[in-house]
């Protein structure tokens, strides 16, 4: 059993503590007051506001602006939009991701340079991956068009057709972030004890029999954790969308950040975009802790 500290050891080593906390606590006190805790709060206000941005706001409008955030249509195709990105992310992107880890986990024969491959885009700015993936998804000039032109086809405009363009960003979407979600599965698949493998090939476990009896079970904190980041941020997806559709054609690729900045900050409506990230904020919140409470609370 561990020894217990003196009473005396105990005292010193909490005095020890006060002076680190007074040093460092109030500073980071200071800057999440002022560059978080008040800027939700004038969002939040300035949301009831008919308000664009110059001088002090005047005319309070109450609920208004959120009254017309749910009755806008492109609101709604945006919260769809964030839906089906968030269903690419579980269904699409958080399995290939473990599927890759599993295969690359082992110490085989080249496993370092497939690890910094699949995670290079990942790495990439999500402004740069959106450039590189608006000159591929180009009819005229990019990758896409010189295969449909090699084949002898019409070049496809992917982007330019409201209904496609937003499952081309969805392939992006998958490409750009699987790798991060692989580099968490790698690492719970080192934590694994090798002895439970091993006990499970001296029983005759198949390859399958032990993925699923033996290392998915023990990689169920890994996976819950890998979900949440997937679905946290693809609520916020928006540095990506920008460079390759902007939210068009027709508002068909918006998502409730590309809406909150093209209805509120490029149209000068302050109020109404404050309203829109009111709700994202609430949005992100309540799934967030939702979704520890249920899913993470042992972990």
């Amino acid at each position: 059993m561990p020894l217990a500290l003196p009473k005396r050891g105990r005292r010193s080593l909490a005095h020890s503590k006060w002076p680190v906390l007074i040093l460092f606590l109030p500073p980071a006190l200071l800057l999440f007051t002022v560059l978080v805790i008040l800027p939700m709060g004038e969002a939040a206000w300035y949301s009831f506001y008919n308000w664009n941005g110059y001088g002090s706001p005047t005319q309070w409008i109450g609920l208004r602006n959120y009254q017309l955030i749910f009755r806008n249509a492109a609101f709604t195709q945006a919260l769809i939009n964030n839906g089906l990105i968030v269903l690419a992310s579980i269904c699409i992107q958080i399995p290939l991701a473990l599927w890759l880890a599993t295969m690359i986990s082992s110490r085989i024969k080249g496993a370092l340079v497939f690890r910094l491959i699949f995670f290079l885009p990942y790495v990439l700015a999500d402004v740069a991956a959106g450039m590189i993936w608006r000159f591929v998804y180009d009819g005229d000039f990019g990758l896409v068009g010189g295969i449909a032109s090699f084949f002898a086809a019409d070049p496809p405009f992917w982007l330019a057709d409201r209904d496609v363009a937003m499952y081309a960003i969805l392939g992006v979407v998958v490409w750009k972030y699987f790798g991060f979600h692989m580099m968490l599965f790698i690492a719970g698949l080192q934590a694994i004890d090798k002895s439970v493998l091993e006990a499970a090939d001296i029983d005759g476990a198949t390859g399958f029999q032990k993925f699923r009896l033996v290392t998915l079970p023990l990689l169920g904190s890994t996976v819950r954790l890998s979900v949440f980041f997937g679905v946290v941020g693809s609520l916020q997806l928006f540095d990506m969308i920008m460079p390759l559709t902007g939210g068009g054609p027709s508002n068909s690729t918006q998502t409730m950040v590309t809406f909150l900045y093209n209805f509120g900050v490029t149209r000068m409506q302050i109020g109404f975009g404050s309203a829109v990230g009111v709700v994202l904020f609430v949005l992100c919140v309540t799934l967030a802790f939702s979704y520890k409470r249920i899913f993470m609370r042992h972990d």
